[in-house]
C-alpha cells in the first residue's frame, strides 16, 4: 500500500479588520494613520484597497503596461526597493476579501479599506458633510466601533475621533484576541 503524500501544512489567515464608509468619509486618511501607528508599534501590517473601477498602477506607456495590454495575463514588476503582480481578470470574477487575504504574505493584521458589506469587523469613518449621510453601524452588526469628525451616538459602540490614530490604534490592538478568533 502507497504512503499517503504529507499534508500541506496550511497558512494561518491572519485577523483582519475593516475601515468602511461612504466616498470622502475619511477612509484612506484614517487607514494610513492607523497604518503608520501600528507599524511604530513593531506590527506587521497588510493592507487591502477595494476600488470600484478599473484602475491603473502602471503607466500607458511603461513596459509593464505594454506587456499586459499585448495579453499577458500576470505581469511581475520588479525592482531593488519593491515588486507588484499585476493579474488581469479577463472574464474571470473579482476575487473574493478571503482569496485576496489568502495570498497575502504572512502578518499580524490585515487592514482592509472598503468591501463595506464584508462579514468582517469594521470601523466605520463618518465625516460631516460626506457623499452620503446614512450610517452603515445601525444596519450592520460587523461595525465595532465608529471614527467621526463630528459628535454621534455610537448605539453602544465606541466613538473615536476621526484622527486619533493612537486610540483606534489601542481599541484594534484589544481586539485582536477576538478577531483573530472569529
Amino acid at each position: 500500500m502507497a504512503e499517503a503524500p504529507p499534508k500541506t501544512p496550511t497558512r494561518s489567515r491572519p485577523p483582519a479588520i475593516g475601515v468602511a464608509g461612504w466616498k470622502n468619509s475619511g477612509k484612506t486618511t484614517l487607514v494610513t494613520r492607523l497604518v503608520a501607528e501600528l507599524t511604530r508599534r513593531g506590527f506587521k501590517v497588510a493592507t487591502v484597497k477595494h476600488a470600484h473601477h478599473a484602475f491603473q498602477i502602471d503607466d500607458a506607456e511603461t513596459d509593464s503596461a505594454r506587456h499586459r495590454r499585448a495579453g499577458a495575463a500576470q505581469v511581475a514588476i520588479v525592482s531593488a526597493t519593491r515588486w507588484a503582480v499585476v493579474c488581469e481578470l479577463g472574464t474571470d470574477p473579482e476575487p473574493t476579501l478571503d482569496e485576496i487575504i489568502g495570498r497575502l504574505d504572512p502578518c499580524d493584521l490585515v487592514i482592509v479599506e472598503g468591501y463595506k458589506r464584508a462579514p468582517i469587523p469594521k470601523i466605520e469613518a463618518r465625516r460631516r458633510g460626506c457623499e452620503r449621510g446614512q450610517p452603515l453601524a445601525p444596519a450592520d452588526p460587523t461595525v465595532i466601533a465608529i471614527a467621526a469628525d463630528h459628535a454621534c451616538d455610537g448605539e453602544g459602540r465606541p466613538v473615536f475621533a476621526l484622527d486619533d490614530a493612537a486610540g483606534i490604534a489601542d481599541f484594534v490592538i484589544r481586539q485582536l484576541g477576538s478577531i483573530a478568533s472569529a
